[in-house]
């Protein structure tokens, strides 16, 4: 994967070694100095110095091929401004942008920008974020052949309502993510874009699963 990380601080520099750590191709960008200074003591990857959104920059960052960018100077402007760029100008699969001011949530969600902040998102949940395919097995339950699994809703599911669009007499749904929120959803529940379903599932009806929702 391609990561983007856009800030350097206790969050850019964390994911920035987990990342490394796991073989990852990573950019920093960053325009605090000190801050460059304190990774450069734990990260030996590509760290770029100057305006986090600045074109130039990102696309020496290798805006235009990555698979996922996150947001996380310490102002929320530049958070967000880069989160847009990067969604809407260069179509990056998955973006994260912190945000302290709520406010905004609702709209980058709408654009499909997952916002976090860092009073409730660690280094370990931002990487799940980033890395985070269109099926997952989250994990095994006991010594037994259920799964619990993760999706992202598909284009073709977006308005459907739950009964409608899944399988239910072969899964179990346990929760629904829909921007910065979770719950129990209904089998009325309309399935929006960006929402994320956990289930359970027999291991051996994973791959059936995964063909009828095309995914």
């Amino acid at each position: 994967m391609k990561i983007v990380i856009v800030g350097s601080g206790r969050l850019g520099t964390g994911l920035a070694n987990e990342f490394e750590a796991g073989g990852e191709k990573v950019t920093v960008v960053s325009s605090n100095v000190e801050e460059i200074k304190r990774l450069e003591q734990t990260y030996s990857g590509t760290i770029l110095c100057g305006k986090e959104f600045d074109k130039e920059i990102l696309e020496k960052a290798g805006i235009g091929s990555a698979d996922g960018l996150i947001a996380c100077t310490q102002s929320d402007e530049t958070n967000a401004l880069v989160a847009r760029i990067a969604r809407i100008n260069y179509k990056v699969p998955k973006v994260i942008a912190r945000l302290y001011d709520s406010r905004k949530v609702s709209i980058y969600n709408a654009l499909g920008v997952q916002v976090i902040a860092t009073t409730q998102w660690g280094v370990a949940r931002a990487k799940e974020l980033l890395t985070f395919n269109h099926v997952e097995t989250v994990m095994s339950i006991g010594n037994t052949p259920v799964e619990l699994v993760r999706i992202s809703v598909p284009q073709l599911l977006i308005g459907k309502k739950i009964k409608d669009a899944l399988p239910l007499n072969e899964i179990r749904i346990c929760a629904l993510s829909r921007g910065n929120q979770s719950f129990i959803p209904n089998s009325e529940t309309l399935l929006q874009a960006n929402d994320i379903l956990y289930f359970t599932v027999l291991t051996d009806s994973i791959d059936r699963i995964t063909r009828i929702l095309d995914l």
